[in-house]
Order: C-alpha cells, then structure tokens, then sequence
C-alpha cells in the first residue's frame, strides 16, 4: 500500500514509518521540523520505498501521488512544543486536518487522526473512558493543543458523517521511548536527561499527580491496528497503558536505573496541568485486541539506553 505519515519525523512518526517499512509498504513522510527531528529518519534516508518531503501540510504544494492510506500526527505534541508554536499547532490540527481530510476523500483513503489525551484536561472521571467529554481551559495556555485536537476530532468525525469517509480517531496518553526528544519538557525525557547527569529531578508540585506510560512499540502495534481494522469508522479509541504511577514513582524508578541518587527539587504546579491521567482502553480491548504489554521498568530501559548513546553518558 502507499501510505503518508504527516508528522513523520517525530517520536510516534518516525517508528510508524518503520513499521509500515518493514512490512512492504511505500511510505510518504511530511514534516516541516518545528518539533520533528531529522535524526529520527536519517536511517531511512536510503530505503526506496521511503520518500520525506519537508513541508507544512498546512498549504505548501505537494505531489500526494496514489493514496491508501493517511495517518495524520502533523502537530507539536509536548506542552514546551505547542507554547512555543501556539499559532502553527492551532493551524496543523484544523487547516491541516481538513487538508488531509480532502485528501482522502479525494483518493478514497481511509484515514486515522491521532488525537491526544489532553483532551480531557484536568480530568474529574477516572480512569478516562472515550465517552468522557473531559474538564478543559479553552483559553488556557496549554488550549492551543487541547482545543486544536478537539476541533481536529470535530471535523474528523463530520467527514464520516457527510461523506462516510473510513476515518478513525485514536487519543493517546503519554508515549515514551527512544527517539524521545531530550529538549521536549515532557516528564520521562526531562527526568533520564538529569538522571544521566546526576542532577535533582525538578518535579512540579508535589509529584504526587499521576500518568500512564505507553511504549512506542505498544502504541504503534495499537495505531495499526486500529488503522487496519474494517467496520469502525467513526470509533473514537483511547491508545495508552493504564499502569497509573505518580511522578515521584516514574522519577523513582528512572533514578533507580540510571544510577542516579541526586533527589528531587520541587517547582511550583505548572498551570493547567492535569491531577491523574490514566486511560480505560476497554473498546481497544474489545475492537481491536490491542492492550499495551511492555513493562515499565523494561521501555525505560530501553529509552535510558538511546539517551545515554545519544549524550555519550555510560547508563548504570
């Protein structure tokens, strides 16, 4: 088949193009790098049946060629990369999305936009099911994600409804893994880069508040899955792993690993920023018979080990 990744050279990105590589299709990565990384593509740069164009899905000219299918991740994900680009991540979830949109119903492609936990904010209902309409700032400073993925799904939805495109929506919580950008602000990232120097931790708040990781691997078997699977247009599906730990458990353990007995230093709560975040994946389970499986302590291994070959840091 041929596929495009928007978004191809990010974290979730780059490992769905080395998925779908793997297994015999040609792909099409777009990504303007204002939070994609060339690094994580440099080994595909030679693969034939790889082609990156460096653009902004949001208008530049591009020669889509034949189509089958189109995940759409084009979009600053981490709260330092939609702060610092508020006005292209409003823009790549709405005129983008309705781009790719038009793309797929143009070439009869079925479609996946890949949504976000943050959609639920601050959430008062736990663990998270799709159904929860979620406890959001729309004018906060993190809105710019939230409220962006939120019209994304809107309009996502509306193509199936008036068009009956084959569209999906996953919304993912908190993924991790090698290729992880060490600058990002994102907790696992921003804990092994001080882990791996011997500095404190810096944790916001009381580190008490809660998050579910999911391992890269785990979430692309999801996203395929739920791409590849007939019948569900329309389906809204939490991706992520409903190990709940808190931020003092996760800095814990990355600490553990890498050696490190430097502590913790507190900083003040970070506006907006969500109490617990665990998602319920009962429709993954039952739709697709995906549940995440990758251990904790082995993905954060796994990262550890890329950050340190990365920094030139011996990992304990």
């Amino acid at each position: 088949m041929n596929v495009i990744v928007t978004g191809g050279a990010g974290l979730v990105g780059s490992h769905l193009c080395d998925s779908l590589l793997a297994d015999g299709h040609s792909v099409l990565a777009i990504d303007n790098f204002i939070t994609g990384r060339a690094i994580n593509i440099a080994h595909l740069r030679d693969n034939p049946a790889f082609t990156l164009i460096e653009a902004d899905i949001i208008d530049a000219p591009i020669d889509f060629g034949d189509v089958d299918q189109i995940y759409h991740l084009a979009s600053p994900a981490s709260p330092i990369g939609y702060m610092n680009n508020p006005i292209d991540t409003h823009l790549v979830n709405s005129v983008g999305t309705k781009r790719m949109l038009d793309l797929a119903r143009e070439r009869g492609a079925r479609f996946l936009f890949s949504s976000t936990s943050e959609i639920y904010g601050n959430p008062e209902v736990h663990p998270q099911p799709e159904s929860y309409f979620g406890n959001v700032n729309p004018v906060g400073p993190r809105s710019c994600y939230d409220e962006s993925k939120r019209f994304g799904e809107s309009i996502t939805i509306e193509y199936v409804r008036q068009y009956d495109l084959d569209a999906r929506i996953v919304r993912l919580f908190n993924i991790y893994g090698p290729r992880n950008d060490p600058e990002d602000g994102r907790v696992v990232p921003a804990f092994i880069s001080y882990a791996l120097r011997g500095e404190p931790l810096p944790v916001y708040g009381d580190g008490l508040q809660t998050r579910s990781l999911c391992y890269i691997a785990d979430l692309i078997a999801g996203m395929r899955a739920t791409m590849d699977t007939a019948g569900i247009a329309g389906e809204i599906i939490n991706l992520g792993n409903p190990d709940e730990r808190t931020i003092h458990e996760l800095g814990t353990v990355i600490a553990d690993i890498c050696g490190s007995d430097a502590g913790f230093t507190h900083l003040p709560m970070r506006q907006d920023d969500p109490e617990r975040r665990c998602p319920d994946i009962t429709k993954a389970v039952e739709l697709l018979g995906w549940s995440a499986s990758t251990p904790l302590r082995a993905g954060l291994e796994e990262t550890i080990r890329y950050f340190a070959e990365a920094e030139g840091v011996a990992s304990a």
